[in-house]
């Protein structure tokens, strides 16, 4: 029984029962409430056994109420017999009378006490049937018999008495004699029995108690023995959790099966297992930003407890300082690195900051083993370590590039200066919403102001600048600071300095604007053109010289060409007069001959253009003006100028070629400048050719090369001399016995004032060529 006892007990706690899903708290209880429940069973069962026993005994006490009664009744009958037999020998008539009524009350008295105890036993009390009516027939006889007695005592008829006695109250006796003996007999059984009844219930009952602790002991047991794996286990594994996390092993997870406070701790140590492993990521994510931050900010952080003299560096400490990141970092590393100029006054300050706690922030330097030298920023501040240790916390900065980049800067705003100076350029700025402005050294040198004795405003500005040019200054300067596009703005103008000498100045101003698209800051440079100025007007009087010049080369030329020109005006003023005689001819006869007339008159309306052409265009070569660029036809000025230096080839027996590119783009150029250029080259291929013998020709070629007009002049002529080939372009350097030296340089220039170049060209036969180019810049097609 106990074996199925523990077996269900074990089967109650192991699965009948899934503690997990209970909370600890009652999980507990309910240990103690199925204790409690089998100790109360226990105890019931215990009570019912000892309520079989009472009752048991309650119905022996019934049994021996029920003796006690017939006995009583007996005693009382016996006392009765005796007194009523002492009264019949004493035959005292007086004394029975006397006492009979004390009999009868006390025979009375006893009938009704024993028919009360008889009747309040229990009911379970099984009486004899007889025993209650034999009891009271005997005691109803009394009275009577009692009665008889007295009148015969009042008779003095004593034997008769005592034969009353004997017949009648005598057998009354026996009879209650008979009926205690009956009694005696039932309540002996019945007592035998209550007490092996109660023997069994003893022996129950202590088997019971027995029963009952064992099994309260034992469910007591596993069901505390299941409860206690129930709360071990989980934290078992929750210990085991904890250890691999304290390895590191975010993957281990805590099997939390159930709803109790263990199964939530377990998953509320999962959760932090998950977020401690988000959060040990982000520490390295972070950790990695911060040692890339500080790779690429080379700044390495450090911890100094002064007490104990042990210092905590980062990886980029140790690199910067060159050490092994092995390496027990200590005040004395850091020492051995410092440059000797500097350790005195590094070990001094440590020293200071230390004994008064106090931040410090200075610089020094490295002296590497390489012999480099690096600049470091060292920071730090006290703090109150674990345990109350006092240690410094701070950041160590390799700031070599910085000085490096400082020392750069310095050397490069010397430089922008000494730039500034010598280009006579100052930089300023003119912060448009505080009105504060900002020059540079030049600046000040610039407008005849001394930096350190003022700072310049807008009114310094237009104090210095010409009385003509303030006002579009100002309207400049207004216009700048409020222009919402982001454009440059150019302006020159001039300043009166405090000596009246008068600068012109060229300025480009360049506007800030904010997200808005207000203007915020007007930046710009300011450039002393005054030289430049005096020398473009330099320039233009020697341009003006040049152009005279250019002039008298082109006369002189056309003086050369007299005979040419003449013959070549000759030609149609001859054909003219011809055309002039035949149209007279034709109207003279007597029927004249209109239409042979008016075709004549074409003629010579053809020919006088033709003389009036050749006459305009020498006449331009002859005109001395300003230059008037137009769009130009280079193939068209080629074949005007062949035209007119025609008869010049032909006394020489030359012939032109020309290999014109159709279609090309025309030129902005001045006409009478190219004119000038093309017949210079012609005439020096013609010059050339003259002395030789053979066939001479002079080839003009036009094409489109690289964006650009390429125009070539070739000749089958003398060449050019080699060791001159460089200095043919040279002023007043000539090659020819009349030469003045002057028609390749005005032509070189004529061109490179068009933006092209000009240039020789040596060929591998007799003969040279000349090539120049005009830049499609200056080109547009007609």
């Amino acid at each position: 029984m106990l074996g199925k006892l523990s077996g269900w007990a074990k089967q109650l706690g192991d699965s009948t029962f899934n503690l997990h899903r209970l909370n600890i708290g009652p999980r507990l209880t309910l240990c103690f409430l199925f204790i409690i429940l089998a100790l109360l069973l226990g105890n019931a069962v215990s009570l019912w056994q000892f309520h079989v026993a009472r009752s048991q005994a309650d119905h022996l006490s019934a049994v021996d109420q029920e003796l006690i009664a017939v006995l009583q009744a007996h005693i009382s009958l016996m006392s009765f017999y005796e007194r009523l037999d002492f009264l019949a020998d004493s035959e005292s008539t007086g004394q029975l009378v006397k006492e009979v009524e004390a009999l009868r009350n006390a025979i009375l008295q006893d009938s009704r006490r024993s028919r009360d105890a008889l009747g309040r036993l229990p009911p379970q009390v099984q009486l004899d049937p007889a025993l209650l009516p034999t009891l009271l027939s005997i005691q109803d006889s009394l009275p009577a018999e009692l009665q008889a007695i007295t009148a015969l005592a009042n008779s003095n008829e004593w034997e008769a008495v005592r034969l009353r006695l004997a017949k009648q109250v005598r057998p009354l006796e026996s009879r209650s004699s008979e009926l205690v003996q009956n009694i005696d007999r039932e309540v002996g059984e019945e007592r035998a029995q209550a007490v092996l009844n109660i023997e069994a219930i003893q022996r129950r009952i202590l088997l019971i108690l027995t029963t009952t602790a064992v099994v309260t002991l034992l469910f007591a047991a596993l069901l505390g023995s299941a409860i206690t794996r129930s709360i071990t286990q989980p934290l078992r594994r929750l210990i085991e959790g904890s250890a691999a996390l304290a390895r590191g092993d975010f993957s281990h997870r805590v099997p939390a099966a159930g709803r109790d406070e263990i199964a939530r701790l377990g998953n509320v140590f999962n959760d932090m297992i998950v977020t401690l492993q988000e959060l040990y990521r982000e520490l390295q994510s972070r950790e990695a930003y911060l040692a890339e931050a500080q790779k690429l900010s080379h700044t390495g952080s450090f911890g100094w407890q002064v007490s104990s003299g042990e210092v905590n560096w980062s990886r980029e400490t140790y690199r910067i300082f060159g050490y092994e990141p092995t390496a027990n970092a200590t005040i004395d590393f850091v020492l051995q690195r410092v440059h000797p100029e500097d350790r005195s006054a590094v070990q001094q300050l440590l020293e200071r900051a230390s004994r008064q706690k106090t931040e410090f922030d200075f610089e020094h330097r490295l002296l590497m083993p390489d012999r480099s030298i690096k600049y470091l920023r060292v920071v730090g501040r006290p703090s109150e370590g674990e345990g109350g240790s006092f240690e410094f916390v701070g950041a160590v900065t390799d700031i070599t590039e910085r000085k490096r980049a400082e020392e750069a800067l310095r050397r490069s705003e010397g430089y922008l200066a000494e730039a500034q100076r010598l280009t006579r350029s100052g930089s300023w700025a003119w912060d448009v919403r505080t009105l504060d402005v900002f020059w540079s050294q030049e600046m000040f040198r610039i407008f005849g102001y001394f930096p350190e004795k003022m700072k310049p405003t807008m009114s310094h500005f237009l104090e210095r600048v010409h009385p003509e040019d303030r006002p579009a200054v100002e309207q400049r300067a207004k216009i700048e600071s409020t222009h919402k596009e982001n454009l440059d703005f150019e302006s020159t103008y001039r300043i009166v300095l405090e000596d009246g000498t008068i600068k012109h100045l060229h300025s480009i101003a360049h506007p800030r604007l904010n997200d808005a698209g207000d203007v915020i800051e007007v930046v710009g440079t300011t450039m002393d053109v005054t030289e430049r100025k005096l020398a473009d007007e330099e320039r233009e009087r020697l341009r003006q010289v040049q152009a005279d010049l250019a002039h008298l080369s082109r006369v002189t030329t056309m003086g050369e060409l007299t005979a040419s020109l003449a013959h070549e005006i000759r030609q149609p003023i001859a054909a003219a007069l011809t055309n002039a005689k035949t149209s007279l001819r034709w109207l003279g006869r007597d029927n004249p001959d209109v239409p042979e007339a008016r075709e004549a008159s074409s003629r010579i309306i053809k020919d006088v253009t033709r003389a009036a052409a050749i006459i305009s265009r020498i006449s331009l070569l002859f005109k001395k003006g300003g230059l008037q660029r137009e769009l130009v036809d280079v193939n068209d000025l080629i074949e005007e100028m062949i035209l007119l230096l025609r008869n010049e080839a032909s006394r020489y027996s030359i012939s032109f070629r020309a290999e014109l590119a159709p279609d090309l783009p025309n030129v902005m150029a001045d006409r009478v400048q190219l004119q000038q250029v093309f017949m210079n080259l012609m005439l020096n291929g013609i010059d050339a050719m003259k002395d030789t013998s053979g066939a001479s020709e002079l080839t003009i070629k036009s094409e489109l090369a690289d964006g650009q007009l390429l125009i070539s002049i070739t000749d089958t002529g003398v060449g050019l001399p080699p060791d001159h080939k460089d200095q043919i372009f040279t002023a007043f350097f000539t090659t020819k016995d009349a030469g003045t030296g002057m028609g390749l340089p005005i032509s070189r220039s004529i061109i490179e004032s068009h933006g092209g170049r000009l240039w020789a060209v040596a060929t591998c036969g007799p003969g040279a060529t000349f090539q120049f180019t005009l830049p499609v810049t200056v080109a547009a097609h007609a």
